[in-house]
């Protein structure tokens, strides 16, 4: 097996991705410098260098297939105005905030019991 080009995702990070695919900020693109604040970004990220790491090595389509199967998915919604970015610019990070959540009320998970009708067929009840 081929080792990795990059030893993690934040050498991939700083010396690929951001060198390589720059964009105008500010708009429609989002940046954070402290992008590894970012739980969504980092997660966005590493699913990019992971594909990136084993579609370079394909011969012939390789990198056709992870552009058009993996950064021109990602790419919008990791820069765009709503991303995981939108609060921060390249010069300052903003904790974003953080969604509320309850937890569902005993028995919400369970499963209902089927119960034969008279016609034959299942129903739940």
């Amino acid at each position: 097996m081929n080792e990795p080009m990059y030893g993690s995702v934040e050498e991939w990070v700083t010396e690929r991705f951001v060198p390589m695919y720059r964009r105008t900020l500010g708009g429609e693109f989002r940046w954070c410098a402290q992008w590894w604040k970012h739980a969504e970004a980092i997660s966005r990220l590493t699913a990019l260098w992971h594909a990136w790491e084993t579609l370079r090595l394909e011969p012939g389509t390789g990198m056709g297939v992870w552009y058009r199967d993996h950064l021109d998915h990602q790419l919008p919604i990791l820069l765009g105005a709503r991303g995981p970015f939108y609060q921060c610019s390249e010069d300052e990070h903003l904790e974003p905030h953080l969604a509320t959540v309850e937890p569902a009320p005993p028995g919400w998970w369970s499963v209902p019991a089927e119960v034969p009708s008279s016609d034959g067929l299942s129903t739940i009840g």
